[in-house]
């Protein structure tokens, strides 16, 4: 399922608040309609890239209420991703070596991988301050850090070894389960 999110910020509202209602709506719609799409309701997570791993995370770590009020009957459902997968995340430091005050990270925050280049300058801290937050919680989350690679480069083939990142990312889900 791919979620088109508000991302204009919203006077008065915190960034991710809009983006955020959208997300845990789309988790909720999802995973209440997981026997008709023929998924498994157990293995529905979050994915993101940049800003987008911002909210992936903040999803992962506000799930036990919606954020806006309910709708109907599929508001109902747990809210929460059993996966994360974040790539070249924004946003996610904090002040002083730490990770942003909206991200509540606990013990059951979901499993989590992350995906890095060195060369990201401006968003390094983000993925490792998550990380040792996420290993401190003793959450199970793994990051493939790279040497080289930059910001933005998806799926496309760059020559960079992080092009290999679909792959570990296949088998990290593998190993928690989450794929058969």
């Amino acid at each position: 399922v791919l979620v088109k999110y508000r991302v204009p910020r919203r006077e008065g509202k915190e960034k991710h608040e809009a983006p955020l209602q959208d997300l845990q709506r789309a988790i909720a719609y999802t995973r209440s309609h997981a026997t008709e799409w023929k998924i498994d309701p157990g293995r529905i997570g979050v994915m993101g890239f940049s800003a987008g791993a911002h909210l992936a995370a903040v999803a992962s770590n506000h799930y036990s209420q919606a954020t806006y009020p309910k709708v109907d009957r599929y508001d109902e459902t747990s809210l929460r991703p059993d996966f994360c997968i974040l790539i070249y995340p924004a946003y996610l430091d904090g002040p002083n070596f730490s990770i942003a005050p909206e991200l509540k990270v606990t013990e059951n925050t979901p499993p989590t991988i992350l995906v890095q280049t060195q060369d990201d300058h401006r968003l390094l801290n983000s993925s490792l301050f998550y990380y040792y937050a996420l290993k401190e919680a003793g959450v199970p989350v793994a990051m493939h850090l790279y040497p080289s690679g930059g910001h933005g480069y998806g799926l496309r083939n760059t020559g960079d070894l992080v092009n290999e990142w679909p792959y570990r990312v296949l088998n990290w889900l593998q190993d928690i389960g989450m794929t058969r």
